[in-house]
């Protein structure tokens, strides 16, 4: 199965755009419209480099707090998924609002028309640095969805999401997470590094390809190099640090190391 059903092409190279920290956050320095503008402005940046998705993010609010989330987040990301559609509708947007928003985060995307939300914990429980994720949110996300008549917003969800412990499900491999995220009603499966900037190992890839299927994503560490490996087992890469200023995921995206990830897909 391929990322059609998810409006993205085969090989689709997905951007993320770290919004500026948020209004009550301890790094908040601008207000939400300087936000939204400077998201806008990185988007039409992948877009003109040739990417084809783009994933609006709170990352600057660390350090994170389990949800639910405050109304001043929703409504700051509303915003900023608004203005990131508005200054580059060809890209597929995605939305991710961190720690555990994931309910929110489809909220968003249900009101701007975006493609999907990225979901840090649908299956299995885990110790994450903000703190314990107990709860699979599986059953009450779908039901929320369904609720509010959002079913075209799709779920890509992380199998033993990075930034976490995962001890207590040492004994639940990759392929056994994919197929425990598709049987719960997953759209897709995000494989990642331990850590962000942290590279994804294409065998991991290839286990979640084989436990399900799903589309399976790369969610972190793709440098150029890897580019072919990796998309010789995945549907497509979420790519972060690597197309920053300096490599590092806090800095603005540069357009010369955006283009650098397009060539080398080929």
């Amino acid at each position: 199965m391929g990322t059609s059903g998810l409006g993205l092409p085969q090989r689709a190279l997905i951007g993320m755009v770290h919004v500026g920290a948020l209004p009550g956050t301890p790094g908040a320095r601008l207000g939400v419209a300087d936000l939204a503008e400077r998201a806008a402005d990185e988007a039409r940046v992948l877009a003109d480099a040739g990417f084809e998705g783009v994933i609006v993010e709170n990352m600057h609010d660390r350090p994170y707090v389990v949800g639910p989330h405050g109304p001043e987040i929703v409504a700051a990301m509303t915003r900023v998924a608004g203005a990131v559609r508005w200054a580059a509708p060809g890209l597929v947007l995605g939305v991710q609002i961190l720690a555990a928003g994931e309910r929110e985060a489809v909220g968003v995307a249900h009101a701007v028309g975006a493609s999907f939300v990225r979901c840090e914990n649908f299956v299995f429980a885990h110790v994450a640095d903000e703190g314990l994720m107990e709860r699979a949110c599986a059953g009450p996300l779908l039901r929320f969805r369904r609720a509010i008549g959002a079913e075209g917003v799709r779920l890509l969800c992380d199998l033993k999401k990075k930034h976490a412990a995962h001890a207590i499900t040492a004994d639940v491999p990759l392929a056994r997470a994919a197929a425990a995220a598709e049987f719960f009603g997953a759209d897709g499966v995000i494989v990642s590094g331990a850590h962000t900037g942290e590279a994804t190992r294409p065998d991991d890839v290839r286990e979640a390809k084989g436990g399900c299927g799903l589309p399976v994503l790369v969610g972190s560490g793709v440098a150029p190099a890897d580019v072919p490996a990796l998309l010789a087992h995945a549907d497509a890469l979420i790519v972060g640090s690597s197309i920053k200023a300096g490599g590092v995921w806090s800095g603005a995206i540069d357009a010369d190391r955006c283009r650098q990830v397009v060539r080398a897909r080929g």
